[in-house]
């Protein structure tokens, strides 16, 4: 004798079993949600590392430049290469004792 089949309706076997364990299939789904929330929290805290650190390393070239800009303003304001171009360009000198004059003011 052959065995009846059995007629079973797997829809319906599963949408009763979820009803029935409705608690657990929202806490699993809070789970994934929350595995989720960290997998985005994690990249885009990684994303602000890296932007910090290139903000970092474009503060440290700027900050180089500028010391590099405060040597250079130095060397263009010492008074012997000033008194050289003036020498050069302007064809003056240091003015020395015999080009003084005493102005005496009489009260």
């Amino acid at each position: 004798m052959t065995k009846p089949a059995a007629n079973f309706n797997l829809v319906k076997i599963l949408a009763t079993d979820l009803g029935r364990h409705l608690f657990l299939v929202a806490l699993y789904l809070c789970v994934i949600a929350s595995a989720l929330a960290v997998v985005v929290s994690t990249h885009k805290n990684r994303q602000l590392i890296i932007s910090h650190e290139q903000l970092i390393q474009q503060k440290d070239a700027l900050d180089i430049e500028w010391r590099h800009l405060i040597i250079e303003q130095t060397a263009l304001t010492e008074h012997n290469r000033i008194e050289r171009m003036m020498q050069e360009k302007l064809d003056m000198r240091r003015p020395t004792q015999a080009d003084e004059k005493l102005v005496r003011v009489k009260p």
